[in-house]
């Protein structure tokens, strides 16, 4: 490819919306044009990313013996209704009709479209296991939509679904999807973890998480440096910091402390460490008749050490709580405690709440907790002297940096990471709500089991940025940049020589395979440089008229802090020699 014949549209300067290094570099080099909020155009820089990037997925995928097929972007709401759906997800689903008044939705993902497929083909135990998966576009409704390609609304994703005759079987659709993905994510050149993850929304009961390792990532990664455990911060187990409770040492005292409604606030203002003291968290559940009209509610009181936070998730699978719970209102608190929130705690309750206390917080002995009095504090409880055993004991905080690893191997860190993939087992969460079954040995019904694995196709884009970049623009990983090599010849509208040199080193590179992008706009040097740069192409040769006097080019590779000069003779070789790792 020529740069004349080619499209390349940079800018100094990023557009005063980008927030993240990802979304500035992406505008400033070209790659995307921004038209709506979270909606973008895929420049001819950018699509070629995104072509490699599929190519490199379409070709594991292929090789893990999954099979390519196309749904489409708008899908009947009629299927989303047999599984729930389309009431359940909320405002993220684009609802919309046609003009017979029939309602549609624009597919944020498939299972419901590619298990009606299943269960109207798939019909014998000898036509299973089946891997079907498609690279389409995908529209979520994003309330605040943000960081260019990271949080947008529409975006393409590769989303694969796999169904068979039973577990076991489907353990093996698993594993084989889970090396697939690992080998995607190697190819791609990318720095990844793999961490076991909570099911969220898709439901299911075996999960991981791809996450791109970077400073910037929204997503928390929990893990053992000392051994292969890894888990989303939202999933990784928090063992109890104290094995078992110490007898009671300090008598029980309710103490003053005005203005003072944190924890922090309290520790030290009464000299103690923040961990004796105990955060009281006050969550909701609803009772509701036929209606959706609320009959009563339940409140829950949550305690975690003064330096723990909550974690919602886990919170989450607490029995009384997995059907759903919100934050009390502060009406209900003031009903249920006699204060407002800041002084709230376990001892001196108005009504009977629900007591879950986290296994490090069941564990201690002495601690502070809110006297629910305004401006007062109770010091050394204890649990069985000064208030009952809690109702429920279980691992609701979030892992903190040294924390014990729950495999007993050593200590847990923590990193950044941005999420790319994802896969789930689903078991027969849709195929049992849409009667996706068929016929065993025996000839009887049986469900499909299934599993759905997912890769964000334009996010990569923006994790692979914000793993790869410099002051000066972005360092693609050679598989994924847009040209592997780029001649910038100096004079080549001003220089035969010089344009003949390159015309030739761009024939013999063209020839080798090899995708390379001869810079023919008789751009000045620095502005030339500055683009290719910005832009990330991995491999630079400089041709001049002084070099080829000389008997030498210029190279240097977009990690390099500064040219080397070699043979004209030898550039080929030198170039083929840096590309074979890989081509």
């Amino acid at each position: 490819m020529k740069a004349s014949q080619f499209f390349i549209s940079t800018l100094k300067e990023a557009p005063a919306d980008a927030e993240i290094v990802s979304h500035k570099l992406m505008m400033r080099a070209g790659f995307i044009k921004r038209l709506g909020a979270g909606i973008y155009n895929y420049m001819p820089m950018g699509l070629r990313v995104i072509r490699k990037v599929e190519a490199i997925i379409r070709q594991e995928m292929d090789r893990a013996g999954a099979i390519e097929l196309l749904m489409p972007v708008v899908q009947p709401a009629e299927l989303w209704q047999e599984t729930g759906r389309f009431d359940k997800m909320g405002p993220e689903l684009l609802r919309v009709k046609d003009r017979h008044e029939r309602d549609f939705i624009i597919q944020p993902t498939s299972e419901e479209v590619v298990t009606d497929i299943a269960r109207q083909e798939l019909r014998s135990y000898r036509q299973l296991p089946k891997n079907f998966y498609h690279i389409q576009t995908k529209f979520r409704d994003e309330r605040r939509p943000r960081f260019g390609v990271m949080r947008g609304r529409e975006f393409t994703m590769k989303d694969a679904y796999s169904f068979d005759r039973d577990v076991e079987s489907a353990g093996r659709s698993y594993d084989g999807m889970y090396a697939a993905y690992c080998r995607i994510f190697d190819r791609l050149g990318l720095q990844y973890r793999a961490v076991a993850a909570d099911t969220g929304a898709i439901g299911g009961d075996r999960s991981h998480e791809f996450q791109v390792i970077a400073e910037t990532g929204e997503d928390a990664i929990v893990y053992c440096p000392d051994s292969d455990y890894a888990a989303n911060i939202e999933l990784a187990e928090a063992l109890p910091l104290a094995a078992s409770r110490a007898a009671p040492a300090q008598a029980l005292e309710k103490v003053a402390t005005p203005g003072k409604s944190t924890c922090a606030d309290v520790a030290a203002f009464l000299g103690l460490p923040l961990s004796q003291t105990v955060k009281s968290l006050v969550l909701a559940t609803d009772e509701l008749d036929d209606k959706g009209v609320r009959i009563q509610s339940t409140i829950w009181l949550l305690l975690v050490r003064g330096d723990h936070d909550l974690n919602e998730v886990k919170a989450g699978k607490v029995q009384g709580l997995k059907a759903g719970f919100r934050f009390a209102t502060e009406a209900e608190i003031v009903e249920h405690f006699g204060t407002r929130p800041g002084y709230l705690g376990p001892i001196g309750l108005k009504k009977p709440v629900k007591v879950v206390a986290d296994r490090t917080v069941a564990n201690m002995s002495d601690f502070v907790t809110g006297s629910n009095e305004a401006g007062f504090h109770t010091k050394g409880i204890n649990w069985g002297r000064d208030l009952p055993e809690p109702d429920v004991v279980a691992d609701i905080r979030n892992v903190v940096e040294g924390d014990a690893s729950p495999d007993g191997k050593g200590k847990l860190a923590i990193q950044r990471g941005i999420e790319v993939g994802h896969v789930f087992f689903l078991g027969t969460k849709y195929s049992e709500a849409m009667k996706a079954t068929f016929l065993d040995e025996n000839g009887k019904p049986q469900l499909m089991q299934m599993g759905c694995y997912g890769i964000g196709v334009t996010r990569i884009l923006g994790a692979a940025i914000e793993q790869n970049h410099d002051e000066r623009g972005i360092v693609w990983p050679a598989s994924i940049a847009p040209f592997q090599v780029v001649i910038c010849p100096i004079g080549y509208d001003r220089s035969a020589e010089v344009k003949a040199e390159a015309d030739q080193l761009y024939g013999e590179l063209q020839t080798l395979g090899i995708d390379v992008l001869l810079d023919d706009r008789g751009e000045r040097p620095g502005a030339m440089f500055a683009d290719w740069e910005l832009i990330g192409v991995p491999h630079r040769v400089v041709l001049s008229d002084r070099g080829l006097k000389e008997g030498q080019v210029e190279y240097q590779g977009r990690r390099d802090a500064a040219a080397t000069k070699i043979a004209g003779t030898e550039v080929l070789a030198h170039l083929r020699a840096l590309l074979q790792p890989a081509g």
